[in-house]
């Protein structure tokens, strides 16, 4: 009997996926196959969609922060919003040529409840291009502190549910080792970010806590957990933040004696307000 080719066994695609947009995000290849790397892309890109799924139930809009090529708009659109009468997605971009190329594709996929801005993640705060409410913000590896702009813009947006995948956050740990001579004197616990590696992996993990609690302190239940299967990219750190009531009374206190204990109260501004 003839051995299937596994290039061409394209039945883990859902029924109705745009064949088109997944050419176009390189998760099918021009001949319309499969292979190894991409039958992988596409089980990362079900995977993740199955955690946002749920929050679009009552969702009418949607921005995506760092949206680059908006990989991620484009792939909720197709399996959520296309077959619906409402619902809008924002892409958010500062690279104008990919702005531009993902209009282009929209345009010839006829996906027209899709618009993609050229602004920074904190002009897009104040743009008359978006409306005054989003109910769901994502953002996937926006780097640094742009993923602190996009909680800012969720939370000015009063957001139903924030998606978060933190990339690379320098600003922590550069704080962290400006200040490690003094905080060699003050506490012991400086010794858990005396060495550069140390100081770089304990400023990101820092990053994320004290970003929970800001989202906490705002009313928000989160939860933290790991994209599985991304295993290409190290930080794979998945947060997701609903709105729920209450905001979580010590949260704040927590993140400033946080702060404190790790000697860099300058950033308060950025995770208690």
């Amino acid at each position: 009997m003839k051995k299937q080719n596994p290039a061409v066994a394209i039945s883990e695609i859902r029924p109705g996926q745009s064949i088109e947009l997944l050419k176009e995000l390189h998760i099918l290849t021009r001949d319309g196959k499969l292979n190894q790397d991409t039958r992988r892309k596409l089980k990362q890109v079900y995977h993740l969609y199955q955690f946002i799924e749920p929050l679009l139930a009552e969702a009418q809009s949607l921005a995506d922060h760092g949206a680059g090529k908006s990989y991620l708009g484009f792939i909720l659109y197709d399996l959520f919003f296309k077959e619906k009468e409402t619902g809008h997605i924002y892409g958010i971009e500062t690279r104008k040529e990919l702005v531009e190329k993902s209009r282009q594709l929209a345009d010839r996929l006829g996906f027209a409840r899709m618009s993609f801005l050229d602004v920074t993640v904190e002009e897009s705060t104040h743009s008359s291009a978006l409306p005054e409410r989003i109910d769901v913000v994502t953002a996937l590896h926006a780097c640094n502190t742009a993923t602190d702009d996009a909680i800012h813009f969720a939370l000015t947006k009063q957001a139903r549910h924030i998606v978060l995948v933190p990339c690379c956050q320098a600003e922590v740990a550069a704080t962290m080792r400006a200040r490690k001579n003094e905080s060699l004197g003050k506490t012991a616990l400086s010794e858990l970010w005396r060495h550069p590696i140390h100081t770089r992996e304990l400023g990101s993990h820092l990053t994320n806590v004290l970003r929970c609690l800001l989202l906490e302190a705002h009313g928000y239940d989160v939860t933290v957990t790991e994209l599985v299967g991304w295993e290409h990219s190290m930080k794979n750190e998945l947060i997701i933040a609903s709105k729920r009531g209450n905001p979580r009374k010590n949260a704040r206190e927590r993140a400033e004696a946080i702060l404190r204990e790790f000697n860099i109260e300058e950033l308060a501004p950025r995770f208690t307000y």
